[in-house]
């Protein structure tokens, strides 16, 4: 049998390697973003009960109506944006389902989709498989700032989108004012749509402000803003996200999600929507990780490693050129065979696989699991 890949040069993603290799090996797995902590009980209390109240059927293409109306008050409250949850807000299959379902409502063949690297690695595999055409802007080392110049040069009448991801996977970096500032300047002289991937929003760190679109008008007008519950709730199997973008985008968005998922679990959607009334338990997510972060960043100090300031996300990027020349997919495997650690090597995140000498660790852990990953990390 003959078959033609339509995406021959992807493999199996890093994550589920190194995640394999942290599980073959009994290694700690600081590698794929997920917490190794229980999810709030009330939150399963929740599910338990619309599951045993029979809201178990297909639920709402757009989402449940209770779900979306509560994510409208939660964007008008946090961002000043009035949006109508009716025809502005879809719930996804995860924000992953979102970001495939915005590029391929937004993506004719041919047409160009800035994409500022190190990237999320299902980014550019959605463009492909939409014949759109990638790129590629990189932000500057060590700091990991974007180039505005450079990403204002390199667009022009084929380039149909731009992807934002703020906070950064997986540098850690959020945008600032300054950013905003040049992201207008971008959309005024191009006639482009924003997908901003959001997922972290609740993850700032150091009383820094998360820049989402939706504060600016002239933005929010021409973007597609996802969002994930799975990184807000520590519940990243339940696969829940949504997009918020303006009626006209929104309607395309959902041509795409309706014959992708059609809908998503629905008792989960109904636990999600009551869960938005205690807004303590997002507004209080930036410092319960700073506090891991910072746990992390003491614990890791006497080692040869040496971070890269982190203010946003869970993850946080450790430069390891003082211990080795090696790249950084090889180190990785190493030190998760040899020393019980997994991490993941940020080269896989460029389309041409530059290597920073740098691996990119999940602190979203128990802070037994910190404490046991950095001990073997400070003998290395």
């Amino acid at each position: 049998m003959k078959l033609e890949s339509k995406l021959p040069e992807v493999g199996i993603t890093i994550f589920t390697i190194m995640s394999k290799l942290a599980a073959d090996t009994g290694a700690v797995n600081l590698s794929q973003g997920f917490p190794d902590f229980d999810v709030d009980p009330r939150l399963i209390e929740l599910v338990n009960a619309h599951m045993t109240a029979g809201r178990n059927q297909y639920a709402p293409m757009q989402g449940v109506e209770s779900l979306r109306h509560g994510l409208a008050a939660k964007t008008e409250k946090l961002y000043g944006a009035v949006v109508d949850p009716d025809t502005q807000i879809t719930v996804t299959s995860g924000a992953t389902e979102a970001l495939y379902s915005a590029i391929t409502a937004l993506v004719h063949p041919g047409q160009e989709v800035m994409v500022i690297e190190p990237a999320f690695d299902s980014y550019v595999p959605a463009i492909l498989l939409n014949q759109g055409i990638p790129v590629f802007s990189r932000l500057t080392w060590p700091d990991y700032r974007i180039d505005w110049d450079q990403v204002l040069d390199m667009t022009g009448p084929q380039t149909r989108a731009v992807i934002i991801n703020s906070p950064h996977n997986p540098t850690g970096t959020v945008l600032d004012s300054q950013d905003i500032e040049a992201l207008k300047l971008l959309v005024a002289r191009n006639d482009l749509f924003i997908i901003s991937d959001e997922v972290y929003e609740h993850i700032i760190f150091d009383d820094l402000a998360h820049h989402s679109m939706l504060r600016y008008p002239e933005l929010a007008e021409r973007s597609m803003v996802i969002s994930s519950f799975g990184k807000t709730y520590h519940t990243t199997g339940w696969k829940i996200g949504y997009c918020i973008a303006p009626p006209q985008l929104t309607k395309e968005f959902q041509k795409v999600h309706q014959f992708l998922t059609f809908a998503s679990n629905t008792p989960i959607q109904y636990a999600y929507a009551d869960i938005l009334q205690k807004p303590e338990l997002y507004l209080e997510l930036g410092s319960f990780y700073q506090r891991k972060r910072d746990l992390f960043l003491e614990l890791v100090a006497p080692s040869r490693f040496k971070p890269l300031p982190c203010r946003g996300t869970y993850f946080i990027m450790l430069d390891y050129s003082e211990i080795t020349s090696e790249p950084d997919t090889d180190f990785a495997r190493r030190m998760t065979r040899q020393y019980g650690v997994a991490a993941i090597p940020p080269s896989v995140f460029y389309h041409d696989g530059t290597d920073n000498r740098v691996l990119r660790f999940c602190f979203a852990k128990k802070d037994q699991t910190l404490k046991e990953a950095a001990a073997k990390l400070c003998k290395i």
